[in-house]
């Protein structure tokens, strides 16, 4: 376990920057928000091993290098002691998040159950509004769920909580898409297409394919296994993915939310450094340097 702590030490995590900039930003002054910002990084580090368990495309981290069973073992014990510390921060501070851990465990289903939906996307999602259902779980509820545990410690009015709700979940979908986009771009057996995942760029190639690439359709019916396809059709979808203009329509959508990223970020008051703190650490980070701002 401190292993795999110091592991994820070592990269560019956002998440503490996003608990303590939004309690700031608001005013707060909190002296547990160090402890909150810890917690934070907690819970996204147990739920990142989560995820690549689920995937087995990042066999180079430390978790993925170890046995399988002390990796289960390690997500248990992540999973008690941030539960833990979310009990230890509501008896500090019930007077101003008196539903602190029935909030934090909230998020966390919703997450839990937005990556249900991604990993089964045949049954869960059949076109652009399970999409964004699903983002809106996935990825908007971790980014809330950082925020969450920074304002949660401020006397904010709920008008601009709900504002930094709505941001977060507007900053999913960028990500998200970033993410979709990035991945369609590197076509090997771990490509979404690949695994039959139906993310924006692939439900606009599908209401396409059924005239141009009718072979496509049929491997999203299960007619022939990953390996048989990009053996037979690899050129074809390559080709695909170029014209169809899939790849071009994501960023357009993604560029749109940026601008409501940008609207609603512009009503949202606060200190003016840690403001610009938080602007750096949301919408500078998760989509200014991909949607051409």
């Amino acid at each position: 376990m401190k292993s795999f702590i110091a592991a994820r030490a070592e990269g560019d995590s956002v998440w503490a920057e996003l608990t303590e900039s939004s309690h700031r930003m608001l005013g707060g002054q909190s002296r547990h928000i160090t402890r909150a910002a810890a917690v934070t990084e907690l819970i996204m580090l147990t739920l990142d091993i989560v995820d690549d368990l689920q995937d087995r495309d990042k066999a180079y981290r430390i978790w993925m290098q170890c046995p399988e069973s002390f990796t289960l073992n390690a997500v248990l014990a992540f999973l008690m002691a941030f539960m833990n510390e979310v009990g230890q921060l509501q008896l500090h501070i019930s007077h101003t998040a008196p539903l602190l851990t029935t909030e934090v465990s909230q998020l966390v289903l919703f997450a839990v159950n937005g990556q249900q939906k991604d990993l089964n996307p045949l049954v869960n999602i059949s076109d652009e509004e399970d999409y964004f259902s699903m983002v809106q779980q996935k990825s908007g509820s971790l980014i809330r769920l950082a925020c969450y545990l920074g304002y949660s410690l401020t006397e904010s009015s709920s008008e601009i909580t709900e504002r930094i709700d709505d941001l977060a979940y507007y900053l999913g979908v960028i990500a998200q898409i970033d993410n979709d986009v990035n991945n369609l771009m590197q076509f090997n057996m771990g490509n979404d297409l690949l695994q039959r995942k139906r993310t924006l760029p692939i439900l606009c190639m599908l209401a396409q394919a059924r005239d141009s690439f009718p072979e496509l359709i049929q491997y999203y019916e299960g007619e022939q296994d990953p390996e048989a396809f990009i053996q037979q059709h690899k050129q074809a979808s390559l080709i695909t993915i170029a014209d169809s203009g899939c790849l071009e329509y994501a960023r357009i959508i993604q560029s749109l939310y940026y601008d409501k990223a940008e609207r609603l970020f512009e009503s949202i008051p606060g200190e003016p450094l840690w403001r610009e703190r938080f602007r750096r650490a949301t919408i500078g980070r998760f989509g200014a340097s991909h949607v051409g701002k």
